[in-house]
């Protein structure tokens, strides 16, 4: 059964990177003290790989797990192969995805967390657990093969979603731009994250994980809102 935790951004509010995210981990994971995670660096830009290995493993010492990033590997299966758990940062979803492609992990991946594995991410590492990248909010600095990701939550991953638009900026709403990407592919569903939110998927349910509701948006810009702890089918 697939069981993932997909969560909107690494800060929330004042907190430190990826400091509100450990309790959920920590629930998460309850059963995994000494296991292997595998960490996929790729979302990284602006740092190295091993810069990035070193923050996550800092900011995670005490869930008490081996973190290692697929980087150390020549080939990047070997490690996600022989990991307990899966884990993907946040940073650019283009390159993150590129590099999923470049080094063949998609399938690996896929074929553990469908069989069980538990796989965490957030930012673009929960926009890739979705059916495609193209509701992202980042730039295309780098062209992947294709916009197909995992596919592991068969619908559309929004992080970082905020409702209306910022003070003196005149460009499209967040909400403008689902809009338009709903006219294109209206059959898609979109998954909003707000910030601080998180789903954790267990089979084909979801529950919502936060201080604040997910929102669901479907063709027309119908809307659903998954309240705090909320459990639906997806």
């Amino acid at each position: 059964m697939k069981n993932m935790l997909l969560m909107s951004g690494s800060k929330y509010k004042n907190t430190e990177y990826l400091a509100h995210t450990i309790k959920w981990l920590k629930e998460f994971l309850a059963d995994y003290k000494g296991k292997k995670i595998a960490f996929l660096p790729y979302a990284g830009v602006s740092r190295s790989y091993d810069e990035y290995e070193q923050v996550v493993q800092d900011k995670f010492a005490e869930l008490e797990l081996e973190i290692v990033s697929v980087h150390r590997a020549k080939k990047h299966t070997e490690i996600l192969e022989q990991a307990d758990v899966i884990a993907v940062g946040g940073g650019n979803t283009f390159c993150l995805l590129n590099q999923m492609y470049e080094n063949k992990v998609l399938d690996c991946i896929r074929e553990k967390v469908e069989n069980g594995t538990p796989y965490f991410g957030w930012s673009a590492g929960a926009n890739v657990a979705g059916a495609s990248i193209m509701t992202t909010n980042d730039m295309p600095i780098t062209y992947p093969p294709s916009f197909n990701a995992l596919n592991l939550f068969p619908h559309q991953i929004n992080p970082h979603f905020i409702a209306g638009k910022i003070q003196g900026h005149n460009g499209e709403s967040r909400e403008e731009r689902l809009k338009e990407f709903l006219i294109v592919n209206p059959n898609s569903i979109v998954y909003a994250l707000p910030e601080g939110t998180a789903l954790h998927i267990q089979g084909n349910q979801a529950k919502v994980l936060g201080e604040t509701a997910v929102l669901q948006f479907s063709q027309d810009m119908q809307l659903k809102t998954f309240e705090p702890n909320t459990i639906f089918t997806y």
